[in-house]
């Protein structure tokens, strides 16, 4: 039994010499790998678009409809006025009827028969959207359009003359991601970078490059006419927050 031990002992060596044996590497030449790059960059939002409504119920559909005319055509008025420089649209003009509600049936009585439904009165509304860069004004602009209108939201985001000078930011920082990666690649096939010739470089035409928006959004909250002597809105706070916009691209780089 004592001579079996320098041969198991001799035996085990051999192996863990096995164990701790460089792997043979495997051959790269001609190899095409496919290398997906990302980028991004990061601009505060420029622009806001701003949506106000007006909403009028009265039994006489002509005198609801009267009502949110002038009141829309004296909020874009007010628009116009504070911010020459804003784009205005308006839009989903709407007319409904509003009819009474009906009691519900006790349990255990018959249904009542269906009648004709007769309105009561009239819903009419209107919207109007401001697209504008004038952000420092953006406050005193809304409050004054509160004095008529009510405010519905506010969305904030990237101008396109500058998401059109930030293209060639983002293009530079996702081709530099791409550089990195194959760099990284190559190191870890144990091959140098100039034996790697781009075969092709793939922007993804699809479109889907959508930023994540920092978006800041304001309640809807109701603004009647102030009567006389009532104080005016006061200004709110906004906080335009910043626009992160993303590219993808995928290269195929194949080594000599």
């Amino acid at each position: 039994m004592t001579h079996l031990k320098p041969l198991a002992a001799a035996v085990a060596a051999v192996f863990t010499l096995a164990a701790h044996a460089a792997p043979d590497s495997l051959p790269t030449t001609g190899t095409l790998v496919v290398v997906p790059a990302s980028g991004e960059v990061t601009h505060a939002n420029d622009q806001a678009v701003v949506t106000f409504s007006i909403e009028e119920v009265d039994k006489d559909k002509a005198v609801a409809a009267s009502k949110v005319n002038q009141k829309m055509r004296q909020g874009t008025e007010i628009v116009k006025r504070e911010d020459p420089q804003a784009k205005l649209k308006t839009h989903g003009y709407y007319t409904y009827p509003v009819y009474p509600e009906e009691p519900p049936v006790p349990a255990g009585q018959p249904a009542r028969q269906s009648k004709p439904r007769v309105p009561t009165g009239w819903r009419v509304g209107q919207s109007l959207q401001a697209t504008t860069t004038n952000l420092a004004i953006l406050p005193k602009t809304v409050a004054a359009a509160q004095s008529v209108l009510a405010l519905n939201g506010v969305r904030f985001g990237l101008a396109p003359e500058t998401t059109r000078k930030l293209d060639e930011q983002r293009i530079a920082a996702t081709y530099a991601n791409l550089t990195e990666r194959i760099n990284s690649i190559a190191a870890a096939m144990g091959r140098k970078v100039g034996d790697a010739v781009l075969d092709t470089v793939d922007f993804e035409g699809s479109g889907n490059y959508g930023g994540r928006n920092v978006i800041a959004y304001a309640r809807n909250v109701a603004a009647p006419s102030p009567r006389r002597g009532e104080p005016a809105v006061a200004e709110p706070s906004f906080e335009p927050g910043e626009t992160t916009l993303q590219m993808q691209l995928v290269g195929k780089v194949r080594f000599k």
